[in-house]
């Protein structure tokens, strides 16, 4: 039995952030826009809380945070490093099915499951047998960036597609076709393509212009593994023009000893801290953005129209803000510069090609994701 059609669908939402905040922002952007369109939202967060995340206009519920073991997404730890064991992942299970049980949603949105969060799979199956037994059954949708990790291992897609077809209703694919399709970083999209929905990127409207300036904005996602980028620009800040300002972004999980460090060691014209608000604001009249290739930060510089240097992310194998950073590129929106390697002469040189440079104009790329995500959510359930 599926669910009744209601003209304001309850859903509920589970992220789980286990190194940076991207999936945790992009869900929030999300969770909101459905809250906005009449939809009655849960959150259900498994991450490190982050402070304005999810958002006032919808229920939170934190499940005992958890967080990946090393860059490479290689097991599960508490809040404070250590191994997490049966116990702690039991009770996590037992509190996210009692949070289903309570919200009897009509809609379920999973983030990045099953495409990735494998660690996740002790309270994403038995979630998935609670859906198939509930009466009446909610609508089962999978929410996805447009730019996947790609497997290495045997038999990994497989396993998702067989997921995709016996428990999910639809794949959110939160991207614009003409910019990247699913199959470039997914092989079997083939297999799964009626059930996928392009719903563009999710991106913020266009900020207000910031009561501060600074010429150079530098940014590190959340910070956890953003160090080395922020160290380079801080000596490429030392050796440009003095009068330039500078402002580096740490993010929130950079360690204390090294953000105690960065900002010692930080000249007169650049100004380190771990977060701001107004970040879109600050790109907006800033003449230069230095950060990784991460999804939300590059929905906000297409927003802004900011030029822009990316340094992606490759530890542990990862790819996704590689092919990111290469589209960006190869459309003239963005330098791409390499992680592995990085040093001062190539990213001043950079900074120079960049600044001579004309600002991007508006790319003819879909940035409404999250109201679109709402009003697909609407017409499903």
């Amino acid at each position: 039995m599926t669910a009744p059609r209601t003209s304001s669908p309850r859903v509920f939402f589970y992220v789980q952030h286990l190194l940076g905040i991207g999936h945790l922002a992009r869900a929030s952007r999300i969770a909101s826009a459905m809250a906005k369109d009449g939809c009655e939202v849960t959150v259900v967060t498994g991450g490190v809380p982050v402070s304005g995340f999810p958002g006032p206009d919808v229920i939170s519920i934190i499940l005992p945070p958890v967080v990946a073991s090393s860059a490479g997404f290689s097991g599960l730890a508490d809040q404070s490093g250590n191994a997490v064991g049966e116990e702690f992942l039991s009770a996590r299970r037992d509190g996210l099915l009692e949070a289903f049980r309570t919200a009897a949603p009509d809609v379920v949105i999973i983030e990045a499951f099953p495409f990735g969060r494998r660690q996740m799979r002790f309270e994403l199956l038995p979630l998935l047998d609670a859906i198939a037994s509930a009466n009446p059954k909610p609508k089962l949708y999978s929410s996805v960036r447009d730019i996947l990790q790609q497997q290495k291992k045997p038999g990994r897609d497989e396993e998702t597609v067989n997921l995709l077809r016996d428990h999910f209703d639809g794949v959110l694919v939160h991207g614009d076709p003409s910019f990247v399709r699913l199959e470039e970083t997914f092989p079997l999209t083939a297999a799964i393509s009626d059930k996928i929905t392009y719903t563009g990127i999710v991106a913020p409207p266009l900020p207000p212009e910031s009561t501060e300036t600074f010429d150079v904005v530098v940014s590190a996602g959340g910070g956890a593994v953003g160090r080395d980028l922020i160290r380079a620009c801080l000596e490429a800040a030392s050796r440009t023009a003095i009068d330039r300002r500078w402002l580096l972004v740490t993010g929130p999980n950079l360690p204390e000893q090294d953000f105690i460090a960065l900002t010692k060691d930080a000249p007169g014209n650049v100004t380190v801290v771990r977060f701001r608000k107004d970040f879109p604001s600050l790109l907006r009249g800033a003449e230069l953005s230095i950060s990784q290739a991460g999804y939300n930060t590059v929905g906000d510089l297409l927003v802004t129209g900011c030029r822009s240097i990316l340094v992606p992310f490759t530890a542990g194998g990862e790819t996704e803000q590689s092919v990111r950073a290469e589209r960006l590129e190869k459309l003239g929106l963005a330098l791409a510069l390499p992680e592995a390697g990085l040093t001062t002469d190539l990213l001043v040189g950079a900074i120079d090609n960049a600044l001579s440079r004309p600002k991007p104009s508006n790319p003819d790329i879909d940035l409404s994701g999250a109201e679109r995500t709402a009003a697909i959510i609407r017409d499903f359930s």
